[in-house]
């Protein structure tokens, strides 16, 4: 089977192209051909550029082409300095020494484009996803490229903040550079884009300019059908609200760089069996913050107390496992960093939670493991060609769908969903959306944790709003709007 099979594309200077499709459409090998990725030889068909052929065989080749990638997948080496990822394989020397200083103005200068204030010294493991990814992006400029392919630039970044860097990218496309821009949220590629080129099934299955497209076209381009309309979707009332399943009060966390502030500060609140709670705010609001402090994976001072239902009041979990114990699941917003082993089977995956379950006498027993995984892999509609197959070859909604389907076989009462669509596509947020509704429905409680404002208002029941660690607002149902939510989220 060919991963692309007749793909057809023209990027203009001075033009921002969108290029739309669901997860395995082709999108990734395609950007990775243009990046050098996959060496000139490996793939068929030509590639050209403003001086004739591109016969790339490596990044170096692309970069020397003028042809910059942000990935989605960060490239980065988290124990590495902001500066020294942003010059890493094209250090500046001068007779065999290192020109720090000169790399360190240039990495300040590439920040303040978009929008970073760190010290370049600063360590890349010190910062959110978010913020990793505009000095992804910063790395890009830097390099003063002709074709900027920016795949989910904005994918991990608030409104906010994402109205930031594509006011940004129109900047450098007025200034004569062309942008190739993949993204699943069809309300920036429509506000952004010239040109939008749909790719299903590794073909080109229609291009044109954007005021040609309406988003039901695209929609129904990128997977075939029509698709309903899911964000706006009320979820179904809670039946009959009974004592709530947790209970949070003054609940704090030392933040991990800053002494003497708070990445989350004097938070209550309560959850209630069938109910969907939303955690809305600006990047560094805290909303990751919350969740993995509540799961027990609290990495500074962590105080306040919680309950489990009646049971008596107590302090945060003292791990995981403790949490785990009590009911609790946490699917990260870091899903290959963090929820999944990339190369291991799908099966193992799944199984990763609860191994201790299917050991005895210290060997696991695989007939059972393989059972229970594909009957809950089947649940979730997990598509695979088979459950052996390496995590790291599946789409991303297919990842994310294994990532809960490890922590539902540990049989959770209250589930933490931390930015569970970032990086999918429509169907797959569409599938996503349904099964956090289906788990209410049959009594589960949801945190739900997403930059995507337009998701929580259509999922939750009710909806927390932070802004700088602080909670600002707690809004039922019938107060939900963009403006509320923003309000509070910049109340800070």
């Amino acid at each position: 089977m060919l991963a692309l099979a007749g793909v057809d594309l023209s990027l203009k200077r001075s033009e921002v192209h969108a290029l739309c499709g669901e997860n395995g459409a082709g999108k990734s090998t395609l950007l990775k051909i243009l990046a050098g990725c996959h060496p000139f030889g490996s793939y068929g068909g030509d590639l050209k550029g403003e001086s004739g052929p591109l016969h790339m065989l490596s990044p170096a080749d692309a970069d020397a082409a003028g042809i910059a990638l942000v990935a989605q997948e960060l490239a980065l080496v988290p124990e590495l300095s902001i500066f020294e990822n942003m010059f890493l394989g094209r250090e500046l020397s001068r007779y065999g020494l290192l020109r720090k200083e000169e790399m360190q103005r240039r990495c300040v200068i590439a920040m303040q484009r978009v929008g970073l204030d760190e010290n370049p010294n600063a360590l890349v493991a010190s910062l959110s996803v978010g913020r990793q990814q505009l000095v992804e992006i910063a790395k890009a400029l830097d390099k003063e490229a002709r074709v900027l392919i920016l795949d989910e630039p904005t994918a991990a970044l608030t409104a906010s903040d994402a109205e930031k860097l594509n006011a940004l990218v129109r900047t450098l496309v007025d200034q004569g550079v062309g942008c190739l821009y993949v993204s699943h949220r069809l309300e920036e590629v429509f506000a952004i884009s010239d040109t939008i080129t749909v790719l299903r099934d590794g073909k080109t299955v229609a291009s044109g300019p954007a005021s040609g497209w309406t988003r039901s076209s695209v929609v129904e381009a990128m997977v075939g059908r029509a698709l309903a309309e899911d964000a706006l979707h009320a979820p179904a009332p809670v039946k009959g609200k009974t004592a709530a399943s947790l209970t949070v009060e003054h609940w704090s966390l030392a933040h991990p760089s800053i002494p003497g502030r708070f990445a989350v500060e004097d938070i209550s609140f309560d959850l209630h069996p069938g109910e969907i709670l939303g955690i809305a705010g600006l990047m560094g609001s805290g909303r990751t913050a919350l969740l993995t402090s509540l799961f027990g994976a609290a990495r500074t001072l962590n105080t306040g107390r919680l309950r489990r239902g009646d049971s008596p009041w107590r302090g945060p979990f003292q791990g995981p496992r403790e949490a785990m114990a009590h009911g609790m699941a946490l699917v990260s917003e870091d899903r290959k960093g963090q929820g999944l082993v990339l190369c291991a089977s799908l099966n193992e995956n799944i199984a990763l939670a609860t191994l201790p379950a299917y050991q005895r006498r210290g060997l696991l027993n695989w007939p059972s493991l393989r059972r229970e995984a594909a009957e809950i892999a089947a649940s979730l509609q997990v598509r695979a060609a088979s459950l052996e197959v390496e995590a790291g070859s599946l789409s991303g909604g297919n990842q994310q769908k294994i990532v809960i389907a490890k922590w539902l076989k540990t049989g959770p009462s209250i589930l933490l969903l931390d930015e569970p669509t970032r990086g999918i596509d429509v169907g797959s947020k569409a599938e996503i959306h349904a099964l956090i509704r289906d788990f209410a429905a049959k009594g589960m409680s949801v945190v739900v944790a997403s930059s995507d404002l337009s998701e929580l208002l259509g999922l939750s029941h009710r909806l927390i709003v932070l802004s700088g660690g602080r909670q600002t607002a707690l809004l039922e149902r019938d107060q939900f709007s963009q403006v509320a939510v923003m309000h509070a989220a910049t109340a800070g």
